[in-house]
């Protein structure tokens, strides 16, 4: 699904200014929609398989409707067409993606969790990172015809699908794990504590900062990056996420993941300084790789993290509630990263992202000692 996807998702940015015409308000607009109407069906998703004690039927459902979207996006003829496919594309992504990281938390010893979750997130960037690669060799087989790779990619969505339904088994959930009947009810989410809203404010504030890889595609366009090679940013901000984010969650099962955290977010100021300042392709190239790095040292980790201070019985609420306000945050940050950029140009919307990033290390190192953090 991640081939099937990225491989649209690669082009759609410089489709929507190019070809249909779009501002960059709009193009932040439809990314932030998108992302966070995944975040907010998460929450419900997440309950639900509380509720049901069951992932795998969420899961079908959420794979199915991202497949079945994924049509349109060679077919719209407007603007409006697209917005209405990202938006029940990421529905999709937000009923599947919940359950599956409960189920991860579910069957991962604790003393490998974060490599547990450092592994999916990297086998998670394969398909990230070859659906860009295949997007360049089939623009250049088309000669930059947008909409017959839109429909070559389709058929992995489908593959996906039908991998999901046929090959995948669910395990039985122990007894003890299916006492969350209500799970938004006052009692059960006073069982989720304070160490686990700590992380929560954390990780919401660090959404502000990262708003929509969008903004890395039209940077590297903006600074010469022909059409037919505008995929390798997202190819090369790939590539380095799936090499880190394994032995990242590794080094947090051995040492403090806070230290990990740290460094993730460093990382990230990093990258918006050197994108900010960036006037060359290879200046853009350094800032993508420090941006590639900085995700495999925090997305799996924020998990590890939740399923470190959630019950189990309540794990699928807790990545819910965890995902819901992290969208909100990203909503909000590609449209400021829109405005900021329509306004006064890329060097103050990635300055600003550089700000919220530098405000969540704060807040970490300030609430450090309160938290359980390793």
């Amino acid at each position: 699904m991640d081939l099937s996807s990225e491989m649209i998702h690669a082009l759609l940015p410089v489709y929507l200014v190019v070809v249909l015409g779009a501002s960059m308000v709009t193009v932040g607009i439809i990314e932030g929609i998108a992302e966070a109407t995944a975040s907010i069906t998460k929450i419900f998703s997440g309950a639900l398989s509380d509720w049901l004690g069951k992932r795998k039927l969420l899961a079908v459902i959420g794979y199915g409707l991202a497949a079945f979207t994924k049509p349109i996006f060679p077919l719209a003829p407007t603007v409006g067409w697209l917005v209405a496919a990202r938006f029940i594309d990421r529905i999709g992504k937000g009923i599947r993606g919940t359950p599956r990281d409960a189920l991860v938390a579910d069957i991962s010893p604790a003393n490998v969790r974060g490599a547990s979750f450092g592994l999916r997130q990297s086998l998670d960037t394969v398909g990230a990172f070859l659906g860009p690669l295949v997007a360049i060799g089939l623009m250049w087989l088309t000669a930059d015809n947008f909409t017959a790779v839109f429909w070559i990619a389709v058929i992995p969505a489908f593959l996906a699908l039908a991998l999901l339904v046929f090959a995948v088994r669910e395990p039985e959930r122990a007894q003890a794990t299916l006492a969350a009947k209500m799970p938004f009810s006052r009692s059960e989410l006073a069982k989720l504590g304070s160490g686990y809203w700590w992380i929560v404010a954390i990780a919401t504030v660090f959404s502000l900062a990262r708003f929509s890889e969008a903004f890395l595609i039209l940077k590297a366009q903006a600074t010469g990056l022909p059409f037919v090679l505008v995929p390798a940013v997202l190819i090369l901000m790939n590539l380095v996420y799936a090499a880190t984010a394994y032995p990242a969650g590794l080094l947090s099962d051995r040492i403090d993941r806070f230290h990990v955290l740290a460094a993730g977010l460093a990382l990230l100021i990093a990258a918006d300084v050197v994108l900010g300042f960036a006037s060359t392709i290879l200046g853009v190239s350094i800032g993508i790789v420090l941006w590639g790095l900085h995700m495999g040292f925090t997305q799996g980790l924020f998990a590890a993290m939740i399923a470190d201070t959630a019950p189990a019985e309540l794990r699928g609420t807790a990545f819910g509630i965890f995902n819901l306000l992290g969208g909100v945050a990203a909503l909000i940050a590609s449209v400021l990263a829109g405005a900021l950029w329509e306004l006064y140009g890329p060097q103050i919307a990635f300055f600003a992202g550089a700000g919220f990033s530098l405000l969540s290390l704060a807040g970490a190192i300030f609430v450090r000692k309160g938290v359980a953090f390793s």
